[in-house]
């Protein structure tokens, strides 16, 4: 399975956040939806969830 990544640097907040979180797709999107409630004041909801899950990538292997 691949593993994805939310990477906060990529979208700008008055916070400058720059939190990464990556690991299996359901524990990312979990995590990364917690993480937009508690810290930047985003409504816990199911279009946050869907609009976070279209935003994660796949992790990038190194070689």
């Amino acid at each position: 399975m691949t593993r994805k990544v939310a990477d906060c640097r990529r979208f700008p907040s008055e916070t400058d956040c720059s939190l990464t979180i990556s690991g299996e797709e359901e524990e990312v999107l979990r995590a990364a939806t917690e993480h937009a409630a508690s810290v930047h004041g985003h409504e816990n909801t199911p279009e946050l969830r869907e609009q976070i899950r279209g935003m994660l990538e796949d992790e990038k292997v190194s070689a």
